[in-house]
């Protein structure tokens, strides 16, 4: 058996381990027209969810803030239709549970709602494979900042040096960055970055034979 070179493995939600572009979108434009917006182009959502440079709520609903109406209407539109729309990556469910074999510590690290991700990761059956989540609302500070990582780190008492966090956007480089934890970008989801490991099979081979 192969010895895994860290103690921590530590997911990003949207974009690797699951492929929700089409619900977030969709959720986006469910609230815009229950705040009389206009739809934008789903590709172009898609493309923009990621961008570090852009103010979300300013970019999504010309507003300065979200505000919790907004939350309860994208969940809303996520509680009524993920099961239509959620679908986890091809070989994430079979690397999980590989890791986990060797015996390895599983995290999430998302920028969604705790109420979305428990409701998604239960859907796809793997909510049992984690030892711990860490969500937007349960930090001071979301993605690109660290607070979601040391969240994980001090739950499950481990070091950053023995953790390695995988994401598929800048946000999530520059929140690994910030805690001093390794980082892979992975380039299957709502991003197109180079030098990015291309495949789900080519991921567990680097995470499990390094």
């Amino acid at each position: 058996m192969s010895r895994l070179s860290k103690d921590l493995y530590i997911f990003d939600m949207d974009g690797t381990l699951i492929n929700s572009s089409i619900t977030i979108a969709n959720a986006i434009n469910f609230v815009r027209q229950k705040i009389d917006l206009e739809p934008m182009d789903i590709n172009h959502i898609i493309e923009k969810v990621n961008d570090q440079t852009i103010h979300p709520a300013r970019y999504f609903y010309g507003l300065n803030k979200f505000e919790s109406r907004h939350e309860s209407w994208f969940q809303e539109y996520y509680t009524q239709n993920h099961k239509k729309e959620l679908v986890l990556y091809d070989g994430v469910k079979d690397l999980l549970i590989n890791l986990k074999e060797k015996g390895a510590l599983l995290a999430v690290a998302t920028n969604a709602y705790k109420n979305s991700t428990v409701e998604s990761l239960e859907f796809l059956e793997i909510y049992d494979i984690f030892d711990s989540i860490a969500c937007y609302d349960e930090v001071k500070m979301g993605k690109p900042h660290p607070d979601m990582l040391y969240k994980i780190l001090d739950e499950l008492e481990v070091s950053n040096n023995n953790s390695i966090f995988i994401g598929d956007g800048s946000r999530d480089k520059t929140a690994a960055q910030r805690a001093d934890i390794d980082y892979i970008m992975v380039n299957w989801g709502f991003s197109d970055h180079q030098d990015a490991i291309s495949s789900v099979d080519k991921l567990s081979y680097k995470l499990i034979y390094g």
